[in-house]
């Protein structure tokens, strides 16, 4: 039988709680929360009843519940239970909601249970994010990006307006030109470019086609290559990079190159005995 385990961790920046739930048997009866509860299911079936409604959850599922709304659930094929959530308190809803919005009000879900593979994506991105530590500012941008999405599908009807703000965005990319080994927060790039949050993150990723946290990541790499082409070892082309960590830069150059750091490096060393300073 597979072990139950179950983490929880607070994050200080976003201010939500992250639940990660393996190997689930127990039941649990009618009850509320104070905060909104944000969830998905990762394997397992369940009986969920709110609203008066009976819903079979699965593999897949995304469950939205709003604060004060009575929620019971209990296994229903005999196996275990696996899922992740966000608790959401109201104040951070509010200050969440008005970034996305303009207007510093609570939503209320309209559907408890959905099926939405993109915002599939972006919970389980996220909560790895939150279990991790890790992100940067890209932890933020994809708790914003996921309740835009999930407001503006499942939530109280809002007038979607993003102007095209291209000369907002040139100014956060030259900030971030200029700044990528810093440590950079959302609240800088907004500042400089005198936008939103919200509205920045919509307006950047309509005109650039990638976020600004992934232009960010983009530009680092980069960098990271040309120093590596040059010689330079991988700890320190993370550093010189802005990178928090030696394991953080390699997944990420994994991820976006296809290779390790070093690997990347060996392609230049030896040639023309200067380090791969002249190949290409």
């Amino acid at each position: 039988m597979q072990k139950e385990t179950r983490t929880v961790v607070y994050d200080d920046e976003l201010r939500v709680e992250a639940y990660r739930f393996e190997g689930i048997i127990q039941p649990f009866p009618s009850h509320f929360h104070e905060h909104y509860v944000i969830g998905f299911v990762e394997k397992g079936e369940r009986m969920l009843s709110c609203r008066g409604r009976e819903y079979a959850i699965a593999e897949g599922s995304i469950l939205l519940f709003n604060p004060g709304e009575s929620h019971a659930c209990v296994q229903s094929d005999g196996g275990t239970f696996d899922y992740r959530g966000f608790n959401i308190p109201k104040e951070t809803m509010l200050d969440l909601t008005k970034e996305i919005t303009g207007q510093r009000e609570l939503p209320g879900f309209s559907k408890n249970v959905v099926y939405d593979e993109e915002a599939v994506c972006h919970l389980r991105s996220l909560h790895e994010m939150v279990m991790k530590g890790t992100g940067e500012f890209g932890k933020e941008e994809t708790l914003l990006i996921l309740l835009s999405h999930l407001i503006w599908n499942y939530g109280q009807p809002f007038e979607n307006c993003t102007p095209e703000c291209r000369k907002e965005i040139e100014k956060a990319c030259d900030y971030m030109e200029e700044h990528f080994t810093e440590r950079i927060y959302l609240d800088q790039i907004c500042c400089c470019a005198g936008l939103s949050k919200s509205t920045l993150l919509r307006a950047f990723t309509k005109e650039k086609g990638v976020t600004p946290y992934r232009y960010l990541e983009t530009i680092r790499i980069n960098e990271a290559k040309k120093l590596l082409s040059q010689g330079r070892t991988p700890v320190e082309a993370a550093i010189r990079t802005g990178f928090s960590d030696q394991s953080h830069f390699t997944n990420y150059f994994n991820r976006f190159i296809g290779l390790a750091p070093g690997t990347y490096r060996e392609i230049f060393s030896g040639k023309d005995g200067d380090g791969g300073k002249n190949g290409k």
